[in-house]
């Protein structure tokens, strides 16, 4: 899970071993580290096909799994690269639309752990040097790249020209690294725009917009601003439910209609619309060990604005008993708040191997109960549950389940 990456692969784990000695722990950002380490490698940032670049605190791999489903809905071959993972570290890196082998994750992953030899790259550093690798390698018609965190000094801001730039919607989180204010996270996000390049936008409240223009303006980026330049076509529906959903889709059209080397009609990309998938959003999961025959959805809803939009979704679909594990760097009153009014109960676990809210003090504070395990939560929980509050506590609810997220 995220940092605590781990595989039934020998050879992989070897490598993630090794990775997790000689990197320093925790989210760093620069451009830096990246670039000497990508300059050891050959630049292979530089022989990636056409690349789209999101950014956004929330939808931005939504944004991308609809690219991917409409590209490959029109017969192109698609590279991904997006994070964190839920169970398997491959499901980062998708090679013309397959994940990763662990074969070649395991050789890349000590090609660019040999050339690190002492730049201290960072986890997030030397996992989107190994993706750059192995897409210059493979031939594609195009690479998703999702960043993944902020924009500007994320790593995989590299990419000099960009076939076209999106940024989905924003809100306050990783203010240690992205500023205290939206405006502030605002512009780090629109860091990705680059000049001649089209940005698309989803609508932001007026001071990210400013943010936004100003940055892109500074780096002679065209911007097409959802309510200014494009309007939200409500028919985009997809497999993923939320209206939030047909507002990511809306963006992931307008990305694909304001990029001219891979035209794309729209009866393709609503047939991708249908097919496209993105694990953990709104999910209800499948009969397994951890779930028995329950009814049981999964939500990976982490900050303010995620639980909004689940929030949302369960007036359409109902209240329900929920447990939620919380990160310590996360707000959990507010998230608690926005989702009380939706819950039959409340039950409050841990996020295993992540810094987290004590549970007993979230019962405590809130109400409902604590539970030592996700496990444990779910005894003699009626039906219908929900389990939310962090994508590492959904990946943890795949693997009780022995389920595989993609």
């Amino acid at each position: 899970m995220a940092d605590f990456a781990r595989s039934e692969h020998p050879a992989v784990q070897a490598q993630l071993d090794r990775l997790s000695m000689l990197s320093p722990g925790g989210d760093r950002l620069g451009l830096d580290r990246i670039t000497r380490l990508l300059d050891r490698l050959g630049r292979p940032q530089d022989a990636l096909p056409p690349v789209f670049h999101v950014a956004g605190t929330n939808g931005k791999g939504s944004t991308c799994a609809f690219l991917r489903a409409a590209l490959e809905a029109s017969g192109r071959t698609v590279h991904m690269f997006t994070s964190p993972h839920l169970v398997r570290f491959n499901e980062r890196i998708r090679i013309a639309g397959r994940l990763i082998d662990d074969e070649a994750l395991a050789r890349l992953l000590g090609e660019v752990l040999d050339a690190d030899d002492g730049i201290e790259a960072s986890f997030f550093e030397v996992t989107t040097a190994v993706a750059f690798l192995a897409f210059a390698r493979s031939p594609a018609d195009s690479a998703i790249i999702e960043v993944g965190l902020g924009g500007r000094l994320d790593a995989t801001n590299v990419i000099e020209q960009p076939l076209v730039c999106g940024i989905s919607a924003l809100g306050i989180d990783h203010q240690q690294f992205l500023g205290m204010s939206l405006a502030e996270i605002a512009s780090e996000k629109a860091g990705i725009a680059k000049a001649a390049v089209p940005l698309i936008v989803l609508a932001q409240p007026p001071e990210a917009e400013h943010a936004i223009l100003n940055g892109a303006n500074e780096r002679g980026a065209p911007v097409f601003l959802e309510d200014r330049d494009w309007s939200v076509d409500p028919t985009l529906r997809s497999s993923l439910l939320g209206e939030h959903q047909v507002r990511n889709a809306n963006l992931a059209w307008q990305m694909i209609r304001h990029q001219n080397r891979l035209p794309i009609g729209r009866a393709s990309f609503l047939s991708g619309l249908t097919s496209a998938r993105w694990p953990a959003r709104f999910e209800e999961l499948a009969p397994g060990p951890l779930t028995g025959r329950a009814e049981t959805w999964l939500d990976g809803a982490h900050n303010v604005e995620a639980a909004r939009a689940l929030g949302a979704l369960l007036d359409d679909h109902g209240r329900k008993h929920i447990v939620l594990g919380i990160l310590a760097n996360k707000d959990a009153g507010a998230i608690v708040e926005i989702l009380a009014p939706h819950a039959l109960s409340l039950t409050f676990v841990p996020v295993a191997d992540h810094a987290h809210h004590d549970p007993a003090e979230l019962a405590k504070r809130f109400g409902g109960r604590s539970a030592s395990s996700l496990a444990g939560a779910l005894d003699d929980l009626p039906e219908p549950r929900l389990i939310a509050g962090s994508l590492y506590l959904a990946g943890e609810a795949f693997q009780l389940n022995n389920q595989l997220p993609d």
